[in-house]
């Protein structure tokens, strides 16, 4: 599998009708919606955003870069990516943890998932759900964590 660009400019390139791609990201593969999720994969998903997903400890570490796509930098994908991670926060409040919802301007978004809570590809499924504009598996996520620990709430007082 392809290594991950972090940092340095161009070369991009056009790949298959989906926002350009790092010259060294063009081989990696195209991420189904209902495909399998694997653990230390590095996919191009269907809304042109890269995903990876990491093993950190007692989480997964899955991030989003939204890089050079504005169609998903809109401000209703942006609120309904933060619910996405309320949903994670919520299983990990309930476990004992809690992490941050974390974002870089809407353009990479990172998640904490805490293994043994939701189930991975149920939660890859949701983000990309929410690249394609369906909000309803982040809502159930959100209404199943919200069962176990009440109301989630973000570190942004916006979010209150």
């Amino acid at each position: 599998m392809t290594s991950e660009h972090r940092g340095g400019a161009g070369p991009y390139i056009e790949y298959g009708n989906l926002p350009v791609l790092h010259a060294t990201e063009t081989d990696l593969p195209l991420l189904h919606p209902y495909g399998a999720v694997a653990v230390g994969g590095r996919y191009v998903t269907p809304g042109g955003g890269r995903l990876t997903v990491r093993k950190d400890g007692k989480h997964f570490q899955i991030t989003l870069d939204h890089l050079g796509c504005p169609a998903q930098l809109t401000e209703e994908k942006t609120a309904l990516f933060k619910r996405l991670g309320l949903a994670a926060k919520g299983h990990c409040l309930h476990a004992g943890c809690g992490h941050h919802v974390a974002d870089a301007g809407a353009v990479l978004r990172s998640f904490h998932l805490r293994t043994g809570s939701i189930d991975l590809t149920a939660f890859v499924r949701a983000a990309l759900a929410v690249e394609l504009g369906d909000q309803h598996p982040v809502d159930r996520l959100l209404q199943d964590a919200e069962a176990l620990v009440g109301p989630v709430r973000g570190a942004d007082p916006q979010d209150e």
